[in-house]
């Protein structure tokens, strides 16, 4: 896995974030009036010239209606259903110090998003995650370590093996109670939800 430097990563969360609110056909001051970041900060943001934490990401995301892992794909899709590990996209959490990894091909090869998350020790970080139109199925697989992840009202501890899948439409925190750094795996996929 390569590190990619934080200016080429929030060049690409630029591109990507401007990209999905200009499909969307959305102004500066639609976005932020969904998804309650200032307008000012998605400018600096679509500039690559913040370094925004994951937090301030899952907020453009749900204003968005996209996942999390969306503002990290590429905007083109891959010419080939292979991407290897040399070529997926690292990027570290300037709040938490978390690092997460698109294992995914981007595109439209699969509805699935693959995402590895390396967690310190002692991390915490809380989504405020809300109903979004379109419904994120999201399960996180342990790999190594524990995790406790809160749910809405809902707290779970998770040991290497465990898998806990859950609908992102609540707040979300994430939190190594441990010494020791976690690893885990985020699968997702995306439906278009009805009634909403």
């Amino acid at each position: 896995m390569i590190m990619e430097s934080v200016s080429t990563v929030n060049d690409h969360i630029a591109e990507r974030v401007r990209g999905l609110r200009l499909a969307q056909d959305l102004s500066l001051d639609a976005l932020a009036a969904r998804c309650g970041v200032s307008r000012s900060m998605i400018s600096l943001i679509e500039r690559g010239t913040s370094s925004p934490t994951a937090v301030l990401l899952e907020k453009l995301a749900t204003g968005l209606n996209v996942p999390l892992a969306s503002l990290f794909e590429s905007p083109r899709p891959a010419a080939e259903p292979l991407v290897r590990a040399a070529d997926q996209l690292s990027w570290r959490d300037p709040g938490s110090g978390y690092v997460r990894r698109n294992v995914s091909p981007a595109g439209t090869f699969s509805p699935i998003q693959i995402v590895e998350v390396s967690f310190p020790p002692k991390a915490r970080v809380a989504y405020e995650t809300a109903a979004r139109e379109v419904l994120v199925h999201q399960q996180v697989w342990m790999l190594e370590g524990s995790l406790s992840i809160t749910v809405g009202e809902d707290q779970y501890r998770l040991d290497e093996g465990d898998c806990l899948a859950m609908i992102l439409d609540r707040p979300i925190m994430y939190y190594n109670p441990t010494r020791k750094r976690a690893r885990y795996a985020v699968v997702l996929t995306s439906e278009t939800s009805t009634g909403r």
